[in-house]
């Protein structure tokens, strides 16, 4: 399993960096969290350009969502996907609901 680390680069650019369990170990200890959300978001739902209002994590439960960078780049993902979201700054990213069905997610704000 790997989890994709959504993080604002010195260009002031949304990058992702995938994250394997194997090589964060970090990531299976206990986090601390602030609640947990749902959300239902139609298909073909698009949020054009956003930072992460805070480090949180954002999993997707079923449907699909596509992530745009700002080099151009689309990358999508579908059910059991976890997003660490971390573009706190800088130009952010884009999400749109792809498939047939909504996107149903879990976001889960993280404690600093």
């Amino acid at each position: 399993m790997s989890i994709i680390r959504l993080y604002t680069g010195d260009d002031g650019q949304t990058h992702i960096e995938e994250l394997s369990l194997a090589d964060h170990p970090e990531l299976s200890e206990l986090q601390n969290a602030k609640g947990i959300s749902f959300r239902e978001s139609p298909a073909g739902r698009f949020s054009d350009w956003h930072n992460a209002p805070r480090r949180q994590y954002v999993i997707t439960l079923s449907g699909g969502v596509e992530i745009g960078l700002g080099d151009g780049s689309v990358h999508r993902f579908g059910p059991g996907h976890v997003t660490l979201a971390e573009d706190l700054t800088g130009k952010g990213h884009t999400t749109r609901s792809v498939g047939d069905e909504p996107r149903i997610s879990a976001t889960i704000p993280l404690d600093d």
